[in-house]
């Protein structure tokens, strides 16, 4: 108990000092002072927690929803520990319990909610041993640290093969590889889905990536495509196909970038977010939920009032625009932005931020799959920016879009933008994530937003 309490002083000491330093969230750093002093320090608080911790992994969407499910669980009451900065390897689970815990060592929590990378996933679960785990999508994203999607997809399947028991498994049954998981798993999974055709396309997009069936390799058949290469889909030779969901989302709207609808068995479900990709995540909260035993109409009323997490739809104004920061860190999720920021906003004025640093993935060769042709005639003003701006504006040039030059300062290119956008007009930011970080942080440096981890 000596070395817990040790690690767990030294710990929550170097986050308060990073805070009030201005140097950061503390939001891993934490973790590795605590993990060097005792190795097993998360796994010990996280035997502290009166009702269990919850998981969140996949490509996309893991904060937005991991911020719907930490709403759902503090509405009970209780008390819920999150890596809400998004901190998701193993260091940042431990800086967020860290956090919670008392000066007695000891962590005074009810439930923990963690988003974790798809690759710490087979750690986290053997650290905190968690009532359930979320599984939402597997789309190509940093290849240059994850490889190719099969192996993430065997790496998923070790983590869930290993739950404790009685642990539930919940699975997003319109993504080809979730759905591969799910059917191998020797406990059947809990699955969730869209089923409402009118929601999706007829055809992939040209960088879709699971379109293969997994036992025989023949080029699977979707009748509907929502998101990427989720959809409804199944092999021709009869040697696979989308599970049936249990819980089945219907009738999905989308008012612009403000809000979406849809119902499940009945019960009608909103939340203020924006895009189809968030009315999955809507629906992996509210299957994640019902897995865990909520009331559907709790659910519902929890999940109306929930705002976007930080640089996720997250809006503010300034100079007489609005400005809505987006993040977008691969090709899916790229398209998906584009997409809806076009269609449902009515979008014309665009910064596109692109980083290449570890956490976005060094190899950036993947902008040529992103549909940046839908912003040619459409869009007024865009302004490429980042550590990688040139490799962009060379992008945009073949897409036959007309940019301003490439600035590389994420600073000084919102500036640039600002200055071709006249008053009154909306204006999207669209960045990886590190150039979101960055240009967040020069946001709360010139008193435009507040720290993310004050949110």
């Amino acid at each position: 108990m000596v070395r817990q309490a040790s690690a767990v002083w030294a710990g929550k000491a170097v986050g308060a000092l990073s805070r009030l330093s201005g140097r950061g969230a503390g939001a891993t750093f934490p973790g590795d002072v605590a993990r060097a002093i005792d190795p097993g320090v998360l796994r010990k608080l996280s035997r502290d927690l009166r009702a269990g911790a919850v998981l969140i992994t996949g490509t996309n969407g893991k904060t937005t929803t991991s911020r719907l499910v930490s709403a759902l669980l503090e509405g009970l009451p209780a008390t819920v520990v999150a890596n809400r900065t998004g901190a998701n390897l193993i260091w940042g689970l431990t800086a967020a319990a860290l956090g919670a815990a008392g000066w007695s060592g000891r962590l005074k929590a009810d439930w923990a909610v963690f988003e974790v990378d798809e690759a710490t996933l087979p750690r986290a679960v053997e650290e905190v041993r968690p009532r359930a785990v979320l599984v939402m999508n597997l789309f190509r994203d940093q290849l240059d640290r994850y490889g190719e999607l099969e192996t993430t997809a065997r790496t998923i399947a070790k983590a869930l093969e290993a739950l404790p028991p009685g642990a539930k498994a919940v699975l997003n049954a319109d993504d080809p590889r979730v759905g591969e998981i799910g059917l191998g798993l020797s406990r059947p999974p809990v699955w969730y889905g869209f089923q409402d055709p009118a929601a999706g396309d007829r055809e992939l997009p040209h960088a879709a990536d699971a379109t293969t069936c997994p036992r025989c390799g023949a080029t699977l058949h979707f009748t509907s495509v929502y998101v990427g290469h989720d959809g409804v889909y199944a092999c021709p030779n009869g040697d696979f196909a989308r599970p049936d969901p249990e819980v089945a989302g219907t009738g999905v709207g989308l008012e612009g970038l403000e809000r979406v609808r849809l119902s499940v068995s009945g019960q009608e479900l909103e939340a203020q977010l924006g895009g189809l990709y968030n009315a999955y995540n809507l629906l992996a909260a509210f299957a994640l939920g019902k897995a865990l035993g909520l009331k559907p109409a709790y659910m519902a009323e929890r999940l109306r009032t929930v705002a976007a997490a930080f640089g996720r739809q997250e809006r503010f104004e300034r100079g007489g625009r609005r400005l809505t920061l987006l993040l977008a860190k691969n090709p899916t999720g790229f398209n998906e932005v584009l997409k809806e920021s076009l269609e449902l906003a009515g979008a014309r004025h665009f910064l596109i931020g692109l980083n290449d640093r570890l956490a976005d993935g060094e190899d950036v060769s993947w902008i040529w799959d992103v549909d940046f042709e839908r912003l040619a005639g459409r869009a007024a003003t865009v302004q490429p920016a980042g550590i990688r701006a040139a490799d962009l504006a060379v992008r945009l040039k073949y897409a036959g879009v007309r940019a301003l030059a490439p600035v590389e300062a994420v600073g000084a290119a919102l500036d640039a933008l600002l200055r071709n956008v006249p008053a009154g007009e909306d204006v999207y930011l669209l960045c990886t994530y590190t150039a979101m970080l960055g240009l967040r942080a020069e946001l709360v440096r010139r008193g435009w937003l507040k720290p993310y981890w004050k949110d």
